[in-house]
């Protein structure tokens, strides 16, 4: 009797590229922002997303990017959200959501701890990302709101990395105010040298930390 041997077919499955980093984009709108300077914070945020080395990352790693704009104690907005990054038109379309997008506030205080409260909350809607980091800009020191250490505390306890760039008129008071109050241990500050250096900066930035580069 002939003998049967059972054979079995494999599927051929194409795993789903997980997401690598979530990057959360902060872009102050206090009141010692003026328009000029929110244009080129937006425009700088806006050309970073068409480089072709950060699109080329952020399509590997299928990077899940969210911009908020924060001033003051209750001022806080989502102004574009969270966006999983599988295409390059999708980088486009970002890019001109970014350079087109409306100022929230104005005439508001610099509320750095509620900015990353509100930004911490938000990592829910990507919990499966591997990293998440709050990337925070911001021309000034704290003047408003709670103690912004304890909420880094939080954040790192919660394995979210805060990085900044300080929007330095002179010298290095905000910069020195990132490094010691807000970025996490893991995390680093750049200062762009008045705002015309941000959107050179904030380039910079985005590429250090989708390329997973920390400290």
């Amino acid at each position: 009797m002939r003998c049967l041997v059972p054979f079995f077919f494999a599927l051929s499955v194409t795993p789903a590229v997980a997401c690598e980093t979530a990057l959360l984009l902060t872009i102050d709108v206090s009141n010692s922002v003026d328009a000029a300077e929110y244009r080129l914070q937006t425009d700088g945020l806006a050309d970073a997303l068409r480089d072709p080395a950060i699109v080329d990352i952020m399509l590997r790693d299928r990077v899940a990017v969210a911009v908020v704009q924060w001033s003051g104690v209750a001022d806080q907005v989502v102004a574009i959200p969270w966006e999983r990054i599988s295409h390059a038109g999708q980088l486009d379309q970002l890019s001109r959501r970014a350079r087109t997008m409306e100022r929230a506030f104005v005439l508001s205080g610099t509320a750095t701890a509620e900015a990353l409260l509100f930004s911490l909350a938000q990592f829910d809607a990507v919990a499966d990302c591997k990293r998440k980091v709050i990337d925070i800009s911001t021309d000034g020191t704290a003047n408003a709101g709670g103690d912004v250490r304890l909420v880094r505390g939080r954040a790192e306890r919660a394995g979210v990395t805060i990085n900044g760039i300080g929007i330095e008129s002179m010298g290095r008071t905000i910069t020195n105010f990132l490094q010691s109050a807000v970025i996490t241990r893991d995390g680093f500050v750049m200062t762009a040298r008045m705002h015309q250096d941000y959107p050179a900066a904030i380039r910079a930035k985005i590429l250090r930390e989708i390329s997973k580069v920390v400290g």
